[in-house]
């Protein structure tokens, strides 16, 4: 079933486009930095952004000038200042229900030539999947790994470096799962301020701050699209990992996310695909000591070693009591709006505060923070997070717990910062690196207009729907599969042995004879 899946996939790749990334293929040349133009054709029609079309038009980048936090000091040094000015000023705004970079995509929830049709898919309970299901993931993820994305590059250096009429361009290929990892990296690096080992660490434009849920719900739904995109299955939803009251890693086996290597406990099982993944960006210091990003390639084996971190950081994977307390927390930011903000849901569910009582804690990782720690490896790295695949379990799981705040306390967009939050971070600031653009506050919203939603929040009737009958179904449906396959394959055999035995039998009569 597997080698079907991958196999269909390939077929895929030969005809089907991506739309999500970074920067977009046709804009990593030297003219498009010299203009800071990225409008690319939409092939549909061959105009800039599908504007014959009426699609989208190429237009210029109006940036936020709200004041942001006091946490970062520095002023045009930063390539993700105004994100995405120091590249481009004129990008593809789309119309309607048109998205991607060059208009030639729907917007998330949206599908059809026309993205006329709205459509809700059905995020699921990982360990509920059929075997089939969890198999065709895993498919999908090692596929993504060994793909290189036909639509975007990755920057290699800063715009600087490039040259003022980007006589220099500095990008790079990276397959298709390395390109999130990449992204979640460049997202959260340090700032380089010229020279070996001169960073500033404090600054981070998807964490420790009011971007963290918005930012990362729009990276999920990237990736998701980029899936369906390059298997032409436009069913796939990422599963989550519901992981309260868990003493353990439950999808930590060899026949789901990899199981402990019995030779090194910190390496994956030889009895998982994932043994064989490479990680990138995983040595900021490494970087940071030469004044260089990322370079994009492998830098050695995915490392895991869940349960065996510092007690004293993490106590115990989130509990349901825990999830309950910061889901009815009311406000979502408080204070400076950061990692020692107080009663505030952000801060309490991204891990930087007590899911007991509300208040900001040092020396301890709580909620989604104690999960990463838990993992103690690859994944308990901010930058290089990202390429352990739990990673996007254990996200859309926390998506969901955003989603049950947004529902239970129906909060108006004026409840998201529009100042002086940590730079990156307020409502009208676009999400680095994203192109196409997106705001932070266009994505304090339901899950509901976005096109998807959690299995664990529909109702009851539903939900088992999702969750029992829909895996049983088939699970039922592959097993009368074989069992025809296996009835066919049976006559066939019973025709040749009755036809072998009649001729056995007239040749015998006729040497009597």
């Amino acid at each position: 079933m597997v080698l079907l899946v991958v196999l269909g996939s390939l077929l895929q790749m030969l005809f089907l486009r991506s739309c999500v990334g970074q920067i977009p293929r046709p804009c990593a040349n030297t003219e498009a930095l010299r203009t800071k133009q990225c409008c690319p054709v939409w092939e549909g029609d061959g105009s800039a952004c599908g504007a014959t079309s009426g699609r989208g038009f190429c237009q210029d980048v109006t940036v936020s000038e709200e004041p942001h936090g006091p946490q970062y000091p520095h002023t045009g040094i930063d390539d993700r200042e105004r994100w995405p000015l120091a590249f481009y000023n004129r990008t593809c705004q789309c119309a309607g229900n048109y998205g991607g970079f060059d208009c030639g995509e729907c917007r998330f929830g949206y599908f059809g030539p026309g993205c006329a049709e709205q459509r809700e898919s059905v995020r699921r309970n990982f360990l509920s999947l059929s075997v089939s299901e969890q198999q065709r993931f895993i498919a999908y993820l090692n596929l993504a790994k060994n793909t290189v994305t036909a639509d975007y590059v990755i920057v290699t250096g800063t715009r600087a470096e490039m040259g003022t009429n980007g006589e220099n361009p500095m990008f790079s290929d990276v397959s298709v799962y390395d390109l999130f990892v990449w992204m979640h990296y460049y997202v959260s690096r340090d700032t380089l301020l010229g020279g070996p080992g001169n960073v500033w660490p404090d600054i981070d434009f998807a964490h420790e701050s009011a971007a963290f849920l918005p930012w990362h719900r729009v990276y999920l739904l990237h990736w998701e699209h980029e899936i369906r995109k390059m298997t032409g299955d436009f069913n796939f939803t990422i599963p989550y990992w519901d992981w309260r009251d868990a003493t353990d890693c439950t999808v930590c086996t060899d026949n789901l996310m990899g199981g402990r290597s019995l030779l090194n406990p910190n390496l994956i099982s030889p009895g998982s695909v994932f043994s064989s993944w490479k990680v990138i960006c995983t040595q900021p210091e490494e970087y940071n000591s030469r004044a260089a990003l990322c370079p994009g390639t492998g830098e050695g084996p995915l490392l895991r070693n869940p349960g065996n971190h510092d007690p004293n950081r993490v106590r115990h994977l989130p509990t349901s009591a825990d999830v309950d307390f910061v889901v009815g927390i009311e406000t979502y930011e408080t204070g400076a709006m950061d990692r020692q903000a107080n009663m505030s849901f952000r801060n309490s569910l991204e891990g930087f505060a007590s899911p007991e009582t509300g208040m900001a804690i040092t020396g301890q990782s709580t909620m989604h923070n104690a999960l990463h720690v838990f993992m103690n490896g690859t994944m308990s790295s901010v930058q290089g997070s990202a390429n352990d695949p739990i990673f996007l379990l254990h996200h859309t799981f926390i998506d969901s717990i955003y989603e049950q705040w947004l529902r239970r306390h129906t909060p108006p967009r004026s409840r998201y910062p529009t100042a002086n939050a940590p730079i990156g971070h307020n409502d009208g600031y676009y999400m680095v690196p994203f192109l196409p653009l997106y705001r932070n506050g266009d994505y304090f919203l339901g899950n509901k207009v976005l096109g998807y939603e959690y299995s664990y929040l529909l109702d009851p009737g539903t939900r088992f729907v999702q969750e029992f009958l829909t895996p049983y179904m088939q699970e039922a449906q592959m097993i009368w599969q074989w069992l025809l396959g296996a009835g066919l394959i049976g006559a066939i055999l019973a025709g040749i042995v009755m036809t072998t035995g009649a001729l056995f039998v007239r040749r015998r009569s006729i040497w009597v004879c």
